[in-house]
C-alpha cells in the first residue's frame, strides 16, 4: 500500500518567488520537527510563511489521516509563480516605468517516514 501525502498549499503569497524559494530548499526532505525548528529561527520573511503552510500540512496530517506529527517527513516543498500584479510609476521625461508585483504559490506535502 502506498504511503498517503498530506498537503497544504498557500496562493497568492505576497512575496516573490526567488526570495520564498530560498527559505523552500532548506526544509526539502527533512523530518517535520526539524524543519519547524529550521524555520523558526530562519530570518527571512518567507521562512514564516513556509511555517504556517508547513503547520497546516501537518494538522491535515494528523487530522484527515490519524498521524503522529513525529513520523512525518516534507515530501515535497515548492514555490511556484502567481498572479503578477502590475503597477506603474512616473519615470524620467514623462514615462511611466512598470513595477512588477510578484505572488508565489506555496505546496508543502507531508507523509509519514518509511521504515
Amino acid at each position: 500500500m502506498s504511503n498517503p501525502q498530506f498537503r497544504a498549499i498557500a496562493r497568492n503569497a505576497r512575496i516573490s518567488p526567488r526570495k520564498a524559494i530560498l527559505s523552500c530548499q532548506l526544509i526539502r526532505g527533512k523530518r517535520v520537527e526539524e524543519a519547524v525548528n529550521i524555520l523558526a529561527f530562519e530570518l527571512r520573511r518567507g521562512s514564516a510563511m513556509m511555517k504556517k503552510v508547513l503547520d497546516s500540512a501537518v494538522a491535515n496530517a494528523t487530522n484527515q489521516g490519524g498521524l503522529d506529527p513525529m513520523d512525518l517527513v516534507v515530501t515535497e516543498a515548492r514555490v511556484d509563480q502567481g498572479v503578477v500584479m502590475k503597477r506603474w510609476r512616473p519615470a524620467s521625461r514623462g514615462r511611466s516605468a512598470a513595477r512588477l508585483k510578484r505572488n508565489s504559490h506555496i505546496t508543502i506535502s507531508v507523509a509519514k517516514k518509511e521504515a
